[in-house]
Formats: structure tokens, C-alpha cells, sequence
């Protein structure tokens, strides 16, 4: 059952890596996608998730940034709003949020409507759809296992934008499903113990994990080139 949910329009996420892409920030996303390149060990590894530990890290800037990278690359990407409790993809780009995610694993919907043109050549965007009831219970169905087998045929590279992991099981679902995850650290924010318990949640899900980007990293004084990402 889908609910109606009306909610305050969020600030545009910064999509650096859109309106300036030759800036250094640009770059460190450009370098996050040569590292994720080198860390798959299969050509044929096309699913990947981004989750935090907890809420405000960062994790849609970076999993957007990164889906525009790789599209920048040459392959066809479709960045996935997975988060069907507080979606933001649709606040991003500007868009419609009443046919996505949900509504396919539904089977409220066909893929033909529910997929949108980002304004970014490769970019295909898949937005959450309006709020379900039982999320985390969509997310683990057959349902949506066909449907990322459906789209693996479709794209080079699916991104899927989750919730913290530590926050709702979702992440952990998600994470199972998927051929490689990246977890999102605000460096400024987020407690050791915090980092910890979500790698722990993610080895239980069996979650391949690719590694982590730390978001609001120190600039260092010595050198031009430095990591520092905008959440």
C-alpha cells in the first residue's frame, strides 16, 4: 500500500560534478570512480550501492556525483532512489516522484514510465515512488530481484541510494543484492564507533564492500590537491 506523503522541498543536493566539472571536487569524484574501477574484480559486476552509517553524511551528493562520473565515462548509468522512506532523487533533479521504485515492485507500474532522462547523456534516474508501507519487505522480494536482473540488461552500472544502514534494515537488504557497496563517512560527523558497527552490519549481510569515502576531509595546508568532498 502506497501512502501519500507530503513533505518540505529539500535544498538541491550539490551536483558538483554537474555545474563544475573542472573543479578539483569534480576531480576527487573522477578519482572515487577510478578507484571503484580498480576495486571490482569483474568486468561484469554492475550493481552498487552507497549507504552511510547514519543520516546527513552525504551519501546522495556523492552517489549522484559519482552516477554523473560514470556516465561522463561512456557507460549508460541509472541511479536508483532505494530509499523509499525519505527519497531525495526527485528534490535533486526537480522532478515528478509519483512513479518509481515502489510502484514497479508493486507491480504498479512498468519500467517504460518510471524510468527518467536526467539531462545528463548515459544518466537514467529511477526515483523511490510515493512512500510504501513495507519497504524493507519490497526490497526483499522476488520482485525486486527480477528487476535488477532486468536492468542489468539494460545498463552498464546501476547506483542504488539507500538508507544508513544503521537506521533501518534496508541498507542491509540492498547490500546482499548488490555487487560491490561504498560506505560514506563525514569525517566531521560520524563517531568511530558509529564507522564500526555499520561494517559489521554490512559483513552480516555479506556485503561486498569496495571501501569508504570520507566526505569533509581536512584540506591539507601542503598541497593543492586534496580530498574534500561536498556533502
Amino acid at each position: 500500500m502506497l501512502k501519500s506523503k507530503k513533505s518540505k522541498p529539500l535544498a538541491t543536493r550539490k551536483l558538483v560534478a554537474r555545474t563544475n566539472p573542472n573543479s578539483i571536487v569534480t576531480e576527487q569524484y573522477r578519482t572515487i570512480r577510478s578507484n571503484i574501477n580498480f576495486s571490482l574484480p569483474s568486468v561484469d559486476m554492475k550493481t552498487l550501492l552507497f549507504t552511510s552509517a547514519s543520516k546527513e553524511e552525504g551519501k546522495s551528493t556523492t552517489s549522484g556525483n559519482i552516477a554523473i562520473v560514470f556516465a561522463e565515462s561512456g557507460k549508460k548509468v541509472l541511479l536508483v532512489d532505494a530509499d523509499m522512506r525519505r527519497p531525495t532523487l526527485h528534490h535533486t533533479f526537480r522532478m515528478s516522484n509519483k512513479v518509481g521504485l515502489s510502484n514497479l515492485l508493486l507491480e504498479k507500474g512498468n519500467l517504460q514510465d518510471a524510468i527518467k532522462k536526467s539531462g545528463i547523456r548515459g544518466l537514467d534516474l529511477l526515483m523511490s515512488g510515493q512512500i510504501p508501507s513495507n519497504p524493507a519487505e519490497l526490497l526483499d522480494s522476488v520482485v525486486m530481484t527480477r528487476l535488477i536482473d532486468e536492468l542489468k540488461e539494460k545498463y552498464d552500472l546501476i547506483i542504488f541510494d539507500s538508507p544508513p544502514i544503521l537506521a533501518v534494515t534496508d541498507a542491509k537488504i540492498l547490500a546482499n543484492k548488490c555487487d560491490g557497496t561504498v560506505l560514506i563517512v563525514n569525517t566531521g560527523k560520524t563517531e568511530k564507533e558509529s564507522v564500526t558497527k555499520a561494517r559489521d552490519a554490512l559483513a552480516t549481510a555479506k556485503a561486498f564492500i569496495l571501501g569508504v569515502v570520507l566526505n569533509n576531509y581536512p584540506k591539507n595546508k601542503n598541497s593543492e590537491y586534496y580530498q574534500s568532498y561536498e556533502s
